[in-house]
């Protein structure tokens, strides 16, 4: 066993009591943590002695004492965050210390924890073919480890620690970047997209080193041309001003901030926030504004901006999907005004009969998005009609039966107008043009479909349709009254109509009549 006489320090560590100054905006933890690994008891002594005055970095040093390996690995375990281990070589076992650094490495997989290997009997472990073959940082005869060597030793391995733990920190701050951009590519709605920022910015805040905390506050605020900036999304001390625009109220050194960034056009940085600048090529501008970030160092600052290019990227991406969406939307309501218009029954059948739809198909418990969908598709249910004859279409008594059977045909020739598309918007659309007319008992055109055969986006337009139809005035009938459409709707339950779609436009009747007054004809 090593002499406790040879392990011997010189009286020079008063200079030592504090670091080098700090690097701006780097600031270490509050205490460093150091595992002194040795069967000695005045060892752990003469090493808390030396060290206990060092300031490394702003931390002092906080010790922990394992008199064997064993003892030392469930202190390694429980604290993953030592960053120096003095450790001797020969304790309960001759070769205890390097069995315990291949654990450190290989089974507790700590690359960042740096050891230094103190031994009093080097014969036993060769300093070369020790550092060759354990994955070590330092190696050190007790015999020369002066107070001052010492010292010399832990501060240029909390050094080496500090800087692998930027490194680490740095790695995960790109690679959380990197899953930001994955998350805020996704194509949705402007306000879903704002707050999807806010959440990406507040965890890359959190991961910093002494960074983010629960008072993180910010928003997310869009500017068309010549309007005050609209918040779409909003955390923290702001929450509950989504949906207003930027006032006054605001405090003024937001407001300070908000009109630097527009003037300049560019990002600012301050010592705990950032208010990020990004434009659109489609004419709107967005303002991101985040506060409680915490210290930021230019390695943030530079992933700060990496983010807000992608964030850049996604708001045009977003607008250009929005300019696609509105001009297919008006497309579709204009192809089914269109055949709407060939029976001099004006557009806005088409757009009530859509809203009803959308309507039914929330209380039935159908997603926002399919609602949506039914809505467009059912736009154009009676595309077909642009196939029959005008004489037919607008003929003011009864038809005959051969009339009847031509007008029935308009079920199917708009299924197949519309099949061909690979869109889920026109297969959805042909479906619902080829079974709108089927009705729930069989009795219906043009496949006497019953009950669950039809598609629940048809049983709901068909529906949709009927209740605006009645209540609208045609060239061969008067507008029915409300009394005369609830009557005829419930006389049809189970009939014509699927019995539980009955039942919830029985109990939103009112919401669903309303739809009228958004959407009127100017001769009804």
């Amino acid at each position: 066993m090593e002499s406790k006489n040879e392990f011997l320090f010189l009286e020079d560590r008063d200079k030592w009591l504090t670091s080098t100054a700090k690097e701006k905006c780097v600031s270490g933890p509050d205490k460093w943590k150091i595992l002194i690994v040795d069967d000695e008891d005045d060892v752990h002594d003469v090493t808390r002695m030396t060290l206990r005055r060092l300031v490394f970095d702003g931390g002092r040093i906080e010790f922990f004492s394992a008199f064997s390996a064993a003892e030392a690995r469930e202190i390694l375990k429980l604290n993953p965050d030592i960053a120096v281990m003095l450790l001797d070589v020969v304790m309960e076992e001759e070769h205890a210390g390097l069995a315990l650094v291949h654990y450190v490495r290989r089974e507790l997989k700590n690359s960042l924890v740096r050891i230094i290997l103190r031994t009093g009997h080097p014969g036993q472990a060769p300093e070369e073919s020790v550092t060759i073959e354990y994955d070590i940082n330092d190696y050190r005869e007790k015999t020369e480890l002066t107070t001052q060597r010492l010292l010399t030793a832990v501060v240029t391995a909390l050094r080496s620690y500090r800087d692998l733990q930027i490194i680490d920190e740095n790695r995960r701050d790109l690679k959380q970047v990197i899953k930001s951009s994955t998350q805020i590519f996704r194509l949705q709605s402007i306000k879903k997209f704002a707050g999807e920022i806010l959440h990406q910015l507040t965890t890359l805040a959190c991961i910093q080193p002494k960074g983010g905390n629960n008072k993180l506050s910010g928003f997310v605020a869009e500017r068309k041309i010549e309007e005050n900036f609209f918040i779409h999304a909003a955390i923290g001390q702001h929450n509950g001003l989504e949906g207003r625009y930027l006032s006054s109220e605001m405090p003024a050194e937001i407001l300070e901030v908000i009109d630097q960034v527009c003037v300049n056009k560019c990002c600012v940085f301050r010592d705990n926030s950032v208010a990020l600048y990004c434009p659109s090529n489609l004419g709107p501008e967005n303002i991101v504004y985040l506060e409680g970030f915490g210290c930021l160092t230019d390695w943030t600052k530079d992933l700060v901006e990496m983010f807000r290019l992608n964030v850049f990227v996604a708001f045009d991406n977003i607008y250009l999907n929005q300019e696609v969406e509105d001009t297919q939307r008006e497309c579709i309501f204009t192809l089914g005004e269109i055949a709407e218009s060939r029976s001099h029954e004006m557009g806005n059948h088409v757009k009530r009969v859509g809203e009803v739809a959308r309507i039914l198909a929330l209380r039935y418990g159908l997603s926002e998005q399919e609602a949506e969908l039914i809505k467009l598709s059912a736009s154009m249910h009676d595309l077909g009609k642009l196939a029959i004859n005008d004489s037919i279409v607008n003929k003011p008594g009864a038809l005959t039966s051969e009339e009847f059977e031509t007008i029935k045909t308009h079920s199917q020739m708009g299924y197949e107008m519309l099949k061909s598309s690979k869109r889920k918007l026109f297969q959805t659309a042909a479906i619902i043009a080829r079974e709108h007319h089927e009705n729930y008992d069989g009795t219906g055109y043009p496949h006497s479909l019953k009950e669950t055969e039809i598609n629940i986006y048809s049983r709901i337009v068909a529906l949709a349709d009927v209740i605006d139809a009645l209540g609208t005035k045609r060239v061969y009938k008067k507008s029915w009254s409300k009394e005369e459409i609830t009557q005829y709707i419930l006389e049809q339950r189970g009939k014509k109509f699927d019995p539980c779609l009955t039942d919830l436009f029985y109990e939103h009747c009112e919401e669903i009549f309303a739809v009228r007054d958004l959407f009127p004809d100017e001769d009804n």
